[in-house]
């Protein structure tokens, strides 16, 4: 079956599906709207394009995927994002996203007639029958998704690069694990370690100065993996706390097979924290957050210092060790 789409071309539909677009019959003589946007409509070629009808699951599949020709013709001319139910469009034909819609005040950017509320049914039904790879392919998922179920996929895709677990300051570099691993090394001149077992020495000249900025990271290389290993002073209610949790360098199902243990002491007491390190997918805000590590009161901090508490010396020792299943 040969359905014309908005444009010109045709497109061949494995399904025998009624495509109808809806369009106004009082596409009126409306003053135009001479808000500009800029809007190149995408080229597409569309002649004996054959869709695959796709699974009715989320779960991904090898393959070959849909026309990148009908996937153009999804792409939003305003904004360029992927559309999704409700797909609008004008009495011309010429369609937008739902939330563009909003932002050309309800007027079409191409002919500027006035959208209403017609929804573009035969659009949004082709789009059920396209299937198409996951965004992260070229960094290794290869996997085939349906065009509504490829957005849930692709906020879980293993594949999809990992956030900077630098905590210091705000960034955006994003990467697989060895780009962080030398990211982290060259960009936050962050000390590199190998080994399994640590020997961390914190001092503060003024630990009555507490600020969200006192913090210090380490990275480890173990069994072949790397951890980080985070320790700061924030406020933690009206309390001053310092707090030193891990974070393990990959996915969190790799995360569970490893254990650590933290331990701190001073004047003959001792403290010692044992977890399990948690995924950098989780961020350092949500783990710190969660109180998920070894937590220092700062009263029982400079009691393990000794002296006369103007300083603060602690010394936090652990290892991290594969479980046996």
């Amino acid at each position: 079956m040969v359905v014309p789409l908005p444009g010109s071309g045709s497109i061949q539909v494995k399904d025998t599906i009624p495509l109808k677009f809806l369009a106004s019959k009082d596409a009126s003589d409306l003053q135009p709207c001479y808000t500009n946007f800029d809007i190149s409509p995408p080229r597409v070629e569309l002649e004996n394009v054959r869709l695959t009808k796709s699974s009715s699951t989320l779960g991904g599949k090898h393959g070959i995927a849909s026309s990148n020709g009908v996937h153009e013709l999804l792409q939003c001319p305003v904004c360029t994002s992927s559309m999704y139910p409700p797909i609008h469009q004008c009495p011309n034909g010429h369609t937008l996203c739902s939330s563009c819609k909003v932002r050309v005040h309800n007027r079409c950017p191409t002919c500027r007639n006035e959208l209403g509320n017609i929804r573009c049914l035969a659009l949004e039904k082709v789009a059920e029958s396209l299937e198409i790879p996951c965004r992260y392919q070229s960094l290794g998922c290869h996997d085939i998704f349906p065009y509504y179920g490829k957005p849930k996929h692709e906020l879980q895709c293993p594949f999809r690069p990992y956030n900077c677990p630098y905590a210091g300051s705000h960034c955006d570099h994003v990467g697989d694990i060895s780009t962080l691993v030398v990211h982290l090394k060259d960009d936050h001149k962050v000390d590199m370690h190998d080994g399994c077992t640590f020997n961390h020495r914190y001092v503060k000249s003024n630990p009555h100065e507490v600020e969200n900025a006192s913090w210090m990271l380490t990275v480890f290389n173990c069994f072949g993996k790397q951890f980080c290993l985070h320790f700061e002073a924030f406020q933690l209610g009206m309390s001053p706390v310092y707090m030193a949790f891990l974070r393990f360098l990959g996915e969190d199902h790799e995360a569970k097979s490893f254990s650590y243990s933290l331990e701190v002491g001073g004047n003959g007491r001792k403290l010692i924290w044992q977890g399990v390190p948690r995924s950098i997918r989780d961020s350092h805000k949500k783990v710190r957050d969660s109180q998920d590590g070894l937590i220092i009161q700062r009263n029982l901090a400079l009691f393990f210092s000794g002296g006369d508490h103007t300083e603060l010396k602690l010394r936090v020792t652990g290892r991290i060790w594969r479980e046996h299943c």
